[in-house]
């Protein structure tokens, strides 16, 4: 019986997982989901327009399964929201769903290496190591995924800001306002730059609801996270507030960014020499040496062996 243990208990916790979701999961009636849109306004503005069924699952799970890793402070919560912010997750579920998806994941990590060690070596203080390390790295798995999602959208977001202040100059030096001029700028760049495009949308959807310019150009510098979007932002604001030339402030500002690009790419071109040391150390220097050294070696080799 011993080689069936594993295979039962992973069976008995699936099928618990299961029931579970299938709990929370339970359908609402059509009148009950237009009732919490009615209290939440803010559900439709961001409801999509046909949820899958295992996301509604998922985020009517959220709220339990996230309560253990939920943050204890205010200050963690904001940490945690802006993180998934910068990262594109707008929505105001998005940190209860992180969590509960953290918590599923050190679940199933847990079953896996459970089960593996289990496997391994039976009901033995040795099976605890694998079960530890498959919980552990499953639990920081979404912790990474989110790091490397927000670095490279921050990244798209600052190679595509100098187009998208071109492409506004132009609109405003055209007599557009700078609300019109956003909305174009979407429809321009909609395809080619869908993360700054769907940003400045945002914006405008907002201004529409009836906030304050200023209030919605600092949230899209606090949204993004990159630096020279929250300086462009302060420009902006401070343009607005005296009165002066946005189109002067949007020109300047695209040349500091165009220049600034520009010393990227030459810092990262004068780190290229000394990065090339290692691949050459380990991978070119070696076949060089065994071409140039390996004939005279042979050719030493047979004399000492003629000798």
């Amino acid at each position: 019986m011993a080689p069936w243990i594993p295979i039962v208990v992973f069976v008995a916790i699936t099928f618990g997982a299961w029931a579970i979701l299938s709990l929370f999961s339970k359908k609402e009636s059509r009148a009950s989901e237009r009732l919490d849109v009615l209290r939440d306004p803010r559900k439709r503005v961001l409801q999509d327009d046909k949820a899958s069924s295992m996301g509604n699952a998922l985020q009517k799970a959220a709220p339990a399964l996230s309560k253990a890793l939920g943050s204890k402070t205010a200050l963690e919560q904001n940490k945690l929201r802006l993180r998934l912010a910068n990262a594109g997750y707008h929505s105001p579920h998005a940190a209860t769903i992180f969590l509960a998806i953290k918590t599923i994941s050190l679940g199933f990590g847990a079953v896996i290496g459970g089960g593996y060690g289990i496997w391994k070596s039976g009901l033995t203080i040795d099976s605890l190591q694998p079960f530890v390390i498959s919980a552990g790295l499953a639990f920081y798995l979404p912790e990474i995924t989110l790091t490397i999602m927000r670095r490279s959208r921050m990244q798209k977001i600052f190679l595509q800001l100098p187009d998208c202040l071109d492409l506004l100059v132009v609109c405003v030096e055209a007599g557009l306002g700078l609300d019109a001029a956003m909305r174009k700028v979407t429809e321009e760049m909609q395809r080619s730059s869908p993360e700054i495009s769907g940003e400045i949308q945002s914006c405008i959807r907002q201004l529409q609801l009836g906030r304050t310019r200023r209030d919605v150009l600092h949230d899209l510098g606090v949204r993004t996270g990159v630096d020279d979007v929250r300086s462009l932002v302060a420009i902006l604001i401070q343009a607005d507030r005296f009165g002066s030339s946005i189109a002067q402030a949007l020109r300047v500002q695209s040349k500091s960014m165009r220049t600034k690009r520009s010393q990227l790419a030459e810092e990262k071109a004068a780190k290229t020499a000394v990065q090339m040391i290692f691949p050459l150390v380990l991978f070119i220097f070696p076949g060089i040496f065994v071409v140039l050294v390996g004939p005279a070696a042979i050719m030493m080799i047979r004399q000492l062996l003629t000798d």
